[in-house]
């Protein structure tokens, strides 16, 4: 069980942040714990900001903090969380990897924020565990890391290993191990603190329903939209979407044109190039992988649909990132 030292005095737990992390999701793992002690008044947690080399630490919002060690010099801890966010590929080295496999090695839990889940997962810290991950990344994690139990739950407590989807949800993780390690009374009163209404399950779910995100609420338009997202790779023909709700085609287009403004067809579209953006700006896979991974027959009809939504090849869009970075 992770956060023994809560036995013998304040659990000390280091928030290692990697460059471009998100700041909502590391405000909403610290802010409950500093809660937990203002409303217990004593110090039953310690938080402690580490970086690999002990420099301050830029995030995705161009917000610098800066950290209180290194994470070799910090001292003794009993929990290592690992707050990713974007471009975390980039930003998982050696150096960083080697570091937080010692700390576990020597006894201190292991968690994640957000993407930090992928260092984790480079390190070799969640095999045999389950974990999860922003949904955005979820996909990419779970085709780099097979034989890892990936989720797309909210957060993921497995023994000494804790992960979240980031964002809000490292406040209800908190949430929980605040209630696993002292009490449930405590956990709720951070959490009214905190104007969180209530404390959401794990297995609760990380996007936006449906209808909220596309702003319309007819059901057979929904369930064909769901459909699509769930068939990127092997696109279905509007003839099976249609016919799969009950519809012609032809009255599977109206609904589009009614309520989203345009075809099926180049909705679907937009879904896939949406897709294959992401995969190019927050992945290593070839273009060729992404191509057939967003159901691309070929990589020059994906290049030309690519440019004409985007104004630039994938080519291009890699070689503008690489150059930024």
């Amino acid at each position: 069980m992770f956060g023994e030292g809560a036995e013998n005095g304040a659990v000390r737990i280091g928030f290692v942040l990697v460059p471009e992390f998100s700041m909502i999701a590391f405000a909403a793992g610290v802010e409950p714990i500093r809660l937990a002690n203002r409303l217990s008044d004593s110090s039953i947690y310690t938080g402690v900001t580490l970086s690999n080399d002990g420099k301050d630490v830029t995030a995705s919002n161009g917000v610098c903090v800066a950290v209180d060690h290194s994470i070799v010099d910090a001292g003794p801890l009993d929990m290592v969380m690992v707050c990713g966010g974007l471009n975390i590929r980039d930003h998982t080295s050696v150096a960083l990897m080697n570091a937080v496999r010692r700390r576990a090695t020597h006894g201190a839990g292991v968690g994640a924020l957000c993407t930090g889940s992928y260092v984790l997962a480079r390190a070799g810290l969640l095999d045999g565990y389950r974990c999860t991950i922003h949904w955005e990344n979820l996909t990419s994690f779970a085709e780099e890391f097979p034989e890892i139990e990936v989720t797309a739950e909210l957060f993921e407590i497995d023994r000494n290993r804790l992960s979240c989807a980031g964002g809000t949800a490292a406040v209800d993780m908190m949430l929980t191990m605040i209630g696993m390690q002292r009490g449930d009374a405590l956990a709720a009163m951070v959490a009214d603190q905190l104007i969180h209404h209530r404390i959401r399950e794990s297995t609760e779910r990380q996007r936006m329903e449906l209808r909220s995100r596309v702003g319309v609420a007819h059901p057979k338009l929904l369930s064909v939209i769901q459909m699509m997202e769930e068939n990127l790779e092997e696109p279905l023909s509007c003839a099976e979407l249609a016919r799969m709700v009950g519809l012609s085609a032809r009255q599977l287009e109206r609904l589009f044109r009614k309520y989203l403004g345009q075809v099926p067809t180049r909705y679907y579209l937009e879904l896939r190039l949406k897709r294959s953006r992401f995969l190019l700006l927050q992945t290593s896979m070839p273009v060729l992988s992404v191509a057939l991974s967003c159901g691309f027959v070929s990589a020059s009809h994906f290049s030309k649909c690519y440019r004409e939504c985007f104004h630039k090849t994938p080519s291009e869009e890699r070689r503008i990132l690489i150059e930024v970075a």
